[in-house]
């Protein structure tokens, strides 16, 4: 077989030139490292893959995330992108057997690697953890994306030791797929992505497995609410159960919290009309109101947007004539949500707009024939 995929010679015209330099070697060819891959490579820049599967390592090559690893690669930087069990004894072996090379790891938990290590007696100054907040539903080189980090967070967890120079690798790796380079500590990234990342999964799992026993017809009244809530469940066990053991503790300090107020709500439902019960039931919804609030909205913004409904005819070039027709009316899309309806021809576009530009966009498109079903001023 021929491999066509060599880095390539010349970068495309007007395109930005990369921060990295050299080769940068990737070990692991699943869903991140082959990311990294692809995104590096459109920089143009020399990715060198190895993973200890044959057969992943050849598809992420055959899909063009990189070549294969030569043994006579000497890269400034390495990125490990391996499961979280077997992390800390790949990020040792690439330190020893590189001893100029920086070392990073993009695995979703940050103390335990760093601590393992630490242990060992391992010299860390050449190695910075991180850690791109970044995924799929379906891992492997076959779900790889060049746009997988774009506008993403990517934690960098550096310490007294590291080298500046050895930090800005790592920033530039970031920068360079389209990251946001983020610094905590790796006490603060666990402690961080376990309320925002790893207790949802937990979540997420387990109202999807209640669903699993539900009757024909409860199912067919799913609608996007159900959708949303449980589309991380989808995700892999394996993966997760290591994810978990490794952030054991922040994740069930959060979920010994939840589940005294899922108690909490339970108690007011036994008995609804009792004193206090409406207060605790109007309270859950309230915080849940501001914690919603709290999360940042387009480019990292806490502005909020109103919203309108617009039904779409489940016909070819809809959604492109919808867009056309608000552009026309100089109504920005600040986000996109579509729903479909089961049994019906036609599915529902929820648009995020400026609130000065709601009023506008709904006159405006009734006027050219659109039926709108709903918006946040109902």
């Amino acid at each position: 077989m021929t491999d066509t995929t060599s880095a390539p010679t010349a970068r495309k015209t007007g395109a930005v030139a990369p921060r990295l330099s050299g080769t940068v070697r990737i070990v692991g060819a699943g869903l991140l490292g082959a990311s990294v891959g692809h995104a590096l490579r459109a920089k143009g820049v020399d990715v060198a893959l190895t993973d200890a599967s044959p057969a992943q390592l050849r598809l992420a090559v055959d899909y063009g995330a990189g070549r294969l690893a030569a043994d006579d690669d000497t890269p400034a930087l390495i990125v490990v992108a391996v499961p979280p069990d077997v992390t800390a004894d790949v990020v040792q072996a690439e330190l020893e057997r590189y001893p100029d090379a920086v070392v990073t790891d993009v695995a979703s938990v940050k103390l335990e690697p760093f601590r393992t290590l630490r242990d060992r007696g391992v010299d860390l100054a050449r190695y910075i953890g991180s850690h791109p907040l970044a995924g799929r539903e379906r891992g492997g080189a076959i779900s790889a994306r060049a746009d997988l980090f774009i506008g993403r967070p990517w934690v960098v967890c550096r310490d007294e030791d590291t080298k500046a120079t050895d930090l800005a690798l790592v920033e530039a790796l970031a920068l360079d797929v389209g990251a946001m380079p983020l610094e905590m500590t790796p006490e603060e990234h666990d402690r961080s992505v376990a309320l925002t990342s790893h207790v949802p999964q937990v979540v997420a799992s387990l109202l999807a497995a209640r669903l699993a026993g539900a009757e024909e017809g409860a199912l067919r009244l799913a609608g996007q609410g159900v959708r949303d809530t449980t589309r991380i469940a989808a995700s892999a066990p394996e993966l997760w159960v290591q994810i978990l053991g490794a952030n054991a503790g922040p994740v069930v300090e959060i979920l010994d919290a939840l589940a005294a107020d899922l108690g909490d709500v339970a108690e007011a439902l036994r008995a609804p009309a009792a004193p206090g019960a409406r207060r605790v039931i109007a309270e859950t919804i309230r915080q849940g109101n501001d914690g919603v609030d709290r999360l940042p909205g387009k480019h990292g913004q806490n502005r909020r947007f109103e919203t309108l409904v617009v039904m779409v005819d489940d016909t070819a070039g809809q959604l492109g004539r919808l867009f056309g027709e608000l552009g026309e009316l100089g109504v920005n899309v600040e986000d996109l949500r579509l729903e479909h309806s089961p049994g019906a021809q036609f599915g529902l576009a929820e648009i995020s707009v400026d609130p000065a530009a709601l009023h506008g966009a709904i006159t405006g498109l009734q006027e050219r024939g659109w039926r709108i079903a709903g918006n946040t001023n109902d």
